[in-house]
């Protein structure tokens, strides 16, 4: 597997705002391996501790509904739709299917370490937060389809009312 993560220009403000985000990946890359150094597995700590972080945004950063279409349009702003180069394939009531081209955090990682299970591993740890904001929406469901840290093109992300 080859990891490919280019992103598109989209300025000096965007380009900011991924150096901020590259920086925590790489906080979180350096405290995660220390752990390890240590003894401690990741599974045993930091999933639980990014799902709550993702549950505290579910609860203050977005609004209370179970309207897919408005929780989207608020989870999918502007600037994190040109930070992370996304695409908003489909947003209805019944589906908000987002994919990303870029990742500000596997460029933070794979500064650090060229291992791709671990980036694939810290991958899924981080999206734990976006698995948590949505536990926050008892109506939806969360599916995370590809990655880029898995070396696919894109990560995609479904996120559908429950039947």
């Amino acid at each position: 597997m080859a990891i490919v993560n280019k992103p598109k220009d989209h300025g000096e403000h965007v380009d900011q705002l991924r150096n901020g985000i590259e920086h925590r990946a790489t906080w979180m890359y350096l405290f995660l391996n220390e752990a390890r150094k240590k003894g401690l597995e990741w599974d045993d700590f930091a999933r639980t501790a990014v799902f709550k972080c993702g549950q505290f945004h579910g609860d203050v950063k977005l609004p209370d509904t179970d309207s897919i279409k408005e929780f989207g349009t608020a989870f999918a702003y502007d600037t994190l739709r040109d930070v992370f180069d996304m695409e908003i394939k489909e947003l209805n009531e019944d589906e908000f299917i987002i994919e990303m081209n870029y990742c500000p955090l596997v460029s933070g990682w794979l500064k650090q370490t060229d291992i791709e299970e671990d980036i694939d591993h810290l991958c899924d740890i981080a999206m734990d937060g976006d698995r948590g904001i949505v536990d926050q929406f008892p109506s939806f469901h969360f599916d995370l389809q590809s990655t880029i840290a898995k070396g696919d093109s894109v990560c995609r992300v479904v996120i559908s009312k429950k039947k």
